[in-house]
This record gives structure tokens, sequence and C-alpha cells, in this order.
């Protein structure tokens, strides 16, 4: 979804202990809470916004 979204490409890095972040770089920009996971837009969002504006966009 990331890759058609916003055009970059996602690697996911196993963790433990139910560890859930989602980093542009060093910046964590989503992650899970005590009220759960972030949805797929909202991690679709805050990727894009980290990036900032597109020259497409």
């Amino acid at each position: 979804m990331l890759r058609e979204e916003v055009g970059v490409a996602a690697t996911l890095i196993k963790g433990q202990g139910g560890i859930f972040e989602v980093r542009v770089g060093d910046r964590v920009v989503a992650k899970k809470t005590f009220d759960g996971f972030p949805s797929e837009d909202e991690i679709v969002l805050a990727v894009a916004s980290s990036l900032g504006p597109r020259a497409d966009g």
C-alpha cells in the first residue's frame, strides 16, 4: 500500500515483545499505542507527511 500511495518501499524488521513502529529514516512516524495498532490509512498518512510535499502531488 505504501508503494502505491506514497511511492516508497517498506522493509519489515522483526522485533520482539509486541513492538510495532513505522520509521522513516531514524524517525518513528507511527506506532502501536494502548489503543491498538494504527490503521493502514494512518500509516500511509504518517509516512507521506514525514516525507513532505511531493512534486507530482
